[in-house]
Parts: C-alpha cells; sequence; structure tokens
C-alpha cells in the first residue's frame, strides 16, 4: 500500500498530510511501524560491545521514530474527530500497542544492559545522567524485574487495562451524544444566552429537529444553561443527563469497566510490590507519596467547606427571600450563584462576556507570551489540517528562527470528546538532528450561528489560557532528548505551567487591554473591571469543593483494599465520611471520570492542586516586579518552560522562584483565608 503515514511528511514544516491519510492506512501504519521498532530494538540486543549510554539508552530515545508519528497522528484525530470507523481500528490497535510496549518494557536481556549503565560509572552530563535515572525507573516500575511468570502475567494485565480504557472513553462519548434535551417551546429559553440558544439551534438542525432547540451533555452547554436557565425542571434534567452518563442501562455502561480496571490496577501493582495502584502511580512524583497528597487536600478541605457552608446558607436565604420552599440542589448551584453575585458585587457573567470574544482572548495569550518570552505567532495560510477548524501559526523568536509550529481546534462538535487538552505531532529535541515542536490545543468552545464571532465565559477564557500554558511548555522546550521534553514531566508538575499562564487573564491589566466589545471594539468599562475585581473570590467555597471530592475520589478507588462492588454506595459511604455537602457534587463521578479511568491521571488527579501551590506562589515575582518584567519573563522561559524534565523541578522551581512554595499562597489567591 502506499501508505502516507509511513513516508517522510513532505507538506511544509512536516505537518502530517491529513488529506491524503484515509482510515485504511492506519492499521498496516501500525503494523509496519510496530516491526521497525523491533527490528531497532533487536540491534541493540545484538550488540556485543559493553552497554553505554550511547549504544543502549540514546539507542533506545532514537528508536521508535515511526511508532512515535503513526501514534501521535491517529490518536489526535481518535480524541478531536472521531467516528465509528476510527474507534473500531482503535479497538484493534490498542492492544497490539500495548504487547509492543510489554515486549520492550519487560525484555530481561534489554533490562540488563539499561541496568549496566545506569550502574556504570560512565562520564555523562547532567542531562544524560537524568535520561539514564528515568530510563532505569521506568523499567523496573513497567515489571522488569519481575520472574517470567509474573511478567507473563503482568502482560495480561495491561493489554485488558489498555482495552477497558479505551472502551471508557468510547462510551462516555457516546453517552454525551446520546443524551438530548428537546426544547419545542420558546418561553423555556427564556434567561438563555442569545449565543447559547443560536447553539441549541444549530445542534437541533444537525440532527432534523424542526423549530426546535438541542442542548447536549456536554460541560459546554451545561454549565451556562444551569447558569441561566429559568426553568428549574429543565435545570435538573440536563444536570442529570450529565452526571449519569456511563451508568445508564444500555450498551455504553461504564459500570463493569471500571469495577474491573480498580480490580487489575491493584493486582498490577501487588505484583510489582506496592500495596496499592496509588502507591505506584505516586512514585517519581513531586508528591512522592499518598501522605503528603492527603496533608495538601485536607489542608484545603476544612477551609474550603467552611467557606461552601457560607455559601449554602447565603443562597438558601436567597431561596427563601424569593418565596419558594425548596432546599438547594446541585442543579440549583449555578443559577443561584449567579444570582448572589449579583446582589452583592452587581455583576453578572452576561455582562463580560461581550468583551471576550474567542478573537481577542487569543491574541491576549499570543501578546502575553510575546512580552514574556520575545516570541512571535505568524498565522500560516496553505497547511494540511483534520478538519476545517483547525487554524496554525509559526512561532519565531527575536532573531526570527522558527521555534515551532502551533495549531489551534477550538469549536465544539459531536465528534471530538469533551473538555480541553494539549498534545503534539512532534516534541522539540536535538538528540538527532534538530526538531522544533508541532503543538496543538483542543477545545470545546461553542461556534456562533454567523460563525464570525465567538463570545467566551470568563472560565472558557481561562481555559484557553490554561491549555496555551501547556502549549508555551511544549513550543519553549529547549532539551537534547525527547524523553525529557516539553510536558515529559510528572503529573503533579504538569499543570504548574498551564495554571501558571491563567494568572495573566486573571488580571485587569491584561483585560483592560484586551477585552475589547466584539461589535464596537470599545474598552471594557472601568466600573465592569472593579466590578470584577471584587467578586474574583466569590463562589471558591464550592469550586474548591467539587474539584476537592473529586480528588479524595480519585485516591478512594485506587487506594481502597476492600472488594468495591456498588459503586453508589461505594461514593455515598466516601463523600458521608468526607462530610460532603449534599448541594455540591464531585465535579465528576466514577462513570464518566475520563481523567481517572481514560487519560492518565488516575492516583493523579490532586496534581491541579498540587500546581496551584506552585503558580500561586510563583507569580508572586510578577506581582512585585511587574507583570511583564523581562528579566522575570526570561526566568520563566529558563527555568520552567524551557528546561522540559532535564534537571530536578523543585530545583529548578526554587531557581526561579528564590524560595520553596508556600501553600498558603493557594489559600489566599482563592480566598479560603
Amino acid at each position: 500500500m502506499n501508505n502516507p503515514l509511513t513516508k517522510d511528511f513532505k507538506s511544509k514544516f512536516g505537518l502530517p498530510p491529513f488529506e491524503e491519510i484515509k482510515p485504511k492506512h492506519y492499521l498496516p501504519a501500525f503494523k509496519k511501524a510496530i516491526a521497525d521498532h523491533k527490528t531497532e530494538i533487536e540491534l541493540i540486543l545484538k550488540n556485543k560491545e559493553k552497554p553505554t549510554f550511547s549504544n543502549t539508552i540514546n539507542a533506545l530515545e532514537n528508536a521508535g521514530s515511526l511508532l512515535s508519528k503513526v501514534s501521535r497522528v491517529f490518536f489526535n484525530v481518535l480524541s478531536a474527530d472521531s467516528s465509528d470507523e476510527l474507534q473500531k481500528i482503535a479497538a484493534k490497535a490498542t492492544p497490539l500497542l500495548s504487547k509492543h510496549r510489554d515486549s520492550i518494557s519487560l525484555n530481561v536481556s534489554l533490562f540488563k544492559k539499561v541496568k549496566k549503565v545506569y550502574e556504570s560509572n560512565e562520564d555523562l552530563n547532567d542531562e544524560q545522567r537524568r535520561l539514564v535515572k528515568i530510563t532505569y525507573d521506568n523499567f523496573m516500575l513497567n515489571g522488569s524485574g519481575l520472574d517470567s511468570k509474573k511478567r507473563a502475567l503482568l502482560k495480561k494485565i495491561n493489554q485488558k487495562l489498555s482495552s477497558l480504557s479505551l472502551n471508557f472513553g468510547q462510551n462516555t462519548l457516546k453517552e454525551t451524544n446520546a443524551f438530548e434535551l428537546v426544547i419545542n417551546d420558546k418561553t423555556d429559553l427564556d434567561g438563555l444566552p442569545k449565543d447559547l440558544v443560536n447553539q441549541a439551534k444549530l445542534q437541533a438542525e444537525k440532527e432534523n429537529y424542526k423549530g426546535a432547540w438541542l442542548f447536549k451533555a456536554t460541560r459546554e452547554n451545561l454549565y451556562p444553561f444551569l447558569t441561566f436557565s429559568k426553568n428549574r425542571n429543565l435545570r435538573e434534567e440536563i444536570y442529570k443527563g450529565y452526571i449519569n452518563k456511563g451508568k445508564n442501562n444500555n450498551q455504553n455502561n461504564n459500570e463493569k469497566i471500571l469495577l474491573e480496571m480498580s480490580n487489575l490496577r491493584e493486582k498490577k501493582a501487588n505484583l510489582l510490590g506496592f500495596k496499592s495502584h496509588t502507591d505506584l502511580a505516586l512514585q517519581n512524583s513531586m508528591a512522592e507519596n499518598k501522605k503528603n497528597v492527603l496533608n495538601l487536600l485536607d489542608n484545603v478541605w476544612k477551609p474550603a467547606k467552611l467557606r461552601a457552608k457560607e455559601e449554602i446558607d447565603e443562597i438558601q436565604n436567597l431561596i427563601q427571600a424569593e418565596g419558594n420552599n425548596f432546599k438547594l440542589k446541585p442543579w440549583d448551584w449555578w443559577f443561584y450563584a449567579e444570582k448572589v453575585r449579583e446582589s452583592k458585587f452587581n455583576y453578572s457573567e452576561e455582562e463580560m462576556r461581550p468583551y471576550l470574544s474567542l478573537e481577542n482572548i487569543q491574541k491576549a495569550a499570543f501578546a502575553v507570551a510575546e512580552r514574556l518570552f520575545e516570541i512571535m505567532f505568524v498565522p500560516l495560510n496553505n497547511y494540511p489540517k483534520y478538519h476545517e477548524d483547525v487554524k496554525a501559526y509559526k512561532v519565531l523568536n527575536k532573531s526570527k528562527k522558527i521555534v515551532g509550529i502551533f495549531l489551534t481546534d477550538y469549536h465544539a462538535r459531536p465528534s471530538k470528546q469533551g473538555g480541553a487538552w494539549m498534545t503534539s505531532y512532534q516534541d522539540q529535541s536535538k538528540n538527532n538532528g534538530s526538531k522544533f515542536p508541532i503543538i496543538i490545543n483542543v477545545c470545546n468552545f461553542p461556534k456562533s450561528k454567523s460563525a464570525k464571532t465567538t463570545l467566551l465565559s470568563f472560565e472558557q477564557a481561562i481555559t484557553l489560557f490554561h491549555e496555551f500554558g501547556h502549549g508555551l511548555h511544549g513550543l519553549l522546550s529547549d532539551v537534547t532528548y525527547p524523553s525529557l521534553s516539553g510536558t515529559s514531566v510528572p503529573r503533579d508538575y504538569v499543570e504548574f505551567p498551564s495554571q501558571m499562564m491563567e494568572n495573566w487573564i486573571r488580571s485587569p491589566k491584561v483585560l483592560e487591554e484586551f477585552a475589547l466589545h466584539y461589535k464596537t471594539g470599545k474598552k471594557i468599562p472601568k466600573s465592569l473591571l472593579k466590578k470584577y475585581e471584587k467578586c474574583q473570590k466569590f463562589n471558591q467555597g464550592f469550586a474548591t469543593t467539587e474539584y476537592l471530592v473529586a480528588s479524595y475520589l480519585d485516591l478512594a478507588w485506587h487506594s481502597e483494599k476492600k472488594k468495591i462492588s456498588n459503586i453508589e454506595k461505594f461514593e455515598k459511604n466516601l463523600f458521608k465520611s468526607l462530610g460532603k455537602p449534599d448541594a455540591i457534587d464531585s465535579r465528576y463521578g466514577s462513570t464518566y471520570f475520563n481523567h481517572i479511568f481514560s487519560g492518565g491521571y488516575s492516583s493523579n488527579y490532586y496534581s491541579y492542586m498540587w500546581s496551584e501551590v506552585l503558580d500561586s506562589s510563583a507569580f508572586e515575582v510578577f506581582e512585585k516586579k511587574g507583570l511583564f518584567n523581562k528579566a522575570s519573563g526570561k526566568k520563566l522561559k529558563k527555568f520552567v518552560y524551557a528546561s522540559g524534565n532535564s534537571k530536578n523541578l523543585m530545583d529548578q522551581f526554587v531557581k526561579f522562584n528564590g524560595k520553596n512554595p508556600d501553600p498558603k499562597r493557594l489559600l489566599q489567591k482563592r480566598g479560603l483565608i
């Protein structure tokens, strides 16, 4: 087969030739890439010379380039523009890839070579020594030290887990698309923002609902609907449609899948000598162990719950004052919190939205990066793309030399999984010829009916900056070895560079410059900015509590010794033990918790808060020295965004910050002390 995936990508800047790639190309490309990788590994094994960094560790770094290329193209498209055909291919490819990975990570002869390099006194630089240690640790944590019987069992577990994880994510997407809240009576739209109504009209037209409005169980539909819909019954319906994903009695049910995954993860951890999956997952993390994670969560839980109790009382009083006699429920929270905010601060999300066009917020993100890191973003005109919504930018340094390529895919569609993420088609490295990074940000912002202007909520503006922070972590990487490049860092550090960028969009100075009215181009009024500043810490009891509950839920799934059979009972018992307020649910329920059952964050969902301790401490530098202080920007680039995992991460943090991170900064940032 004349397969474009197995050839060098000849398009300018090395972007994949998406227009040439057809579904029929993927499986043959995977099979060839796996075969090529096996041949490369065999060459390492057949080398009779004494194992060295060059003939073992570096040879491993250079091996598998075709497999990496094919995997990045396929899985990126699978997430961003999926189809039944691609999902069937994924079901076939996933076990092949799992088996192949195990054939390397559980290869005793290969591990012996790695171990000899690890134990040698070879003269290496700091980055090489770090790569050796990480490579050795990965082999150990993947089971290379096990006997043959245990290795065989581990292979079976890994293959099963990879298939289950894929099925979990696919079921969640199907459940999201399956739920439909169809509104035929225009009065039921009362209170909803115009852009949400337009989006619902478009969705209805696509599904052939005439004269109706269709709302899906996506977060992009859910949160604005819950915030502004005046119809309490409809708020309850869409909310339950969202939280019941994966536990409906149909073929997309995730309950058996996650129970099996939980059990298999525990078996795997036990095989590798750990008491629980959490103990295994926290190896080589910044937190180091579960005790340190719980110390962080527990120290925030108490003040968050106290603040949440105050917020609950405030909302319940408002409900009663309006003449209603119902108890506050989770689907009421957004609607009444918005009312409380309006009454206390005379501020509404809708007041801000006309000034938060997607175009202007992206301009703000680019401008922040340009001022801090002396780079520029130049739009590309002709380039291959997998969907019409994809846009591309050439990123240049101050010498006009290319830094990387930055792609964006911002709009929601049924073929895209929910949420937002950053990933890469190529990581930066200088090991086997210099390679610049090709990075993409994927989000789920609603597309306006006119397709000209997309207005964002403030949370969506923060999401754009967050993913852009991940993007910069990949784009600004300046290391030698791809395994240490960009975002190839521990989970509880990877969110630090992304959350760091959020601080700039929250800054009134940035908003004053870039929050321009989408029709008139006028700057956001100073009076509105002042109202915004006053309510920045509003509703943080709720926001912190729902996040923490999800973090505790993650740890409970992966730390419990007793066998879990009833998921609803398991969740209820956990929430009761925490003293979770009835009016606040976990940010994610078990059956649609993609982060931990399909997204690589198992036992690591806490990492957002761990990273927030880092970012809230680090941003103090800019609060003191100036938002775009050049010297601080250079240090941030050098010690945070450019160094990847090539050096000790806490050492790098201290070199930038001048001191260790302070947990109190997080509580101050959230207004909890």
